[in-house]
């Protein structure tokens, strides 16, 4: 029984067999033997949905624009960078709610942990131009773009 409790009573899992759970279970967490997810670190085994934070990128005529929901998340836990070759790299962190003794999780949905989204921008963006701000969860990213100028045709 010792085995069958240390493999599936790890972590705040109510139920493992739950098919809405985000969490990844191991069933050969804590044997001897090597596996494939027995090698993915605990953090990286943690985060879940979050990971895969939806971007959206849409192009107007005046510029490239960003937009990602980030709820809960604060403007400082919020990373926006340019990088080398014209990239665009959005990142952050949502931490892990603190857990007291006495607590009894009867569900745990909401995802924690890291997120890193890099996109490479045309020719035509102003990379020198990034504003970025953050208002009721959604990150908006604008990228003003270089005009386009009409050569005239002589002849």
């Amino acid at each position: 029984m010792a085995l069958i409790s240390s493999v599936l009573g790890g972590g705040r899992r109510s139920n493992i067999f739950d098919p809405i759970s985000l969490d990844i279970w191991d069933p050969f967490e804590g044997f001897p033997f090597s596996t494939t997810l027995a090698n993915v670190p605990n953090t990286a085994r943690e985060t879940s949905a979050f990971v895969n934070t939806r971007i959206d990128w849409k192009e107007t005529p005046e510029a490239h624009v960003f937009k990602a929901d980030l709820p809960g998340l604060k403007k400082e836990e919020v990373k926006v960078e340019v990088e080398e070759g014209r990239v665009l790299k959005i990142s952050g962190e949502r931490t892990k709610e603190q857990e007291e003794k006495n607590d009894k999780w009867h569900r745990v949905e909401r995802s924690s942990g890291k997120f890193l989204r890099r996109f490479r921008l045309p020719e035509n963006a102003k990379m020198d131009q990034v504003k970025a701000t953050m208002e009721n969860g959604v990150l908006t990213v604008r990228i003003p773009k270089e005009e386009v100028k009409a050569i005239e045709i002589s002849g």
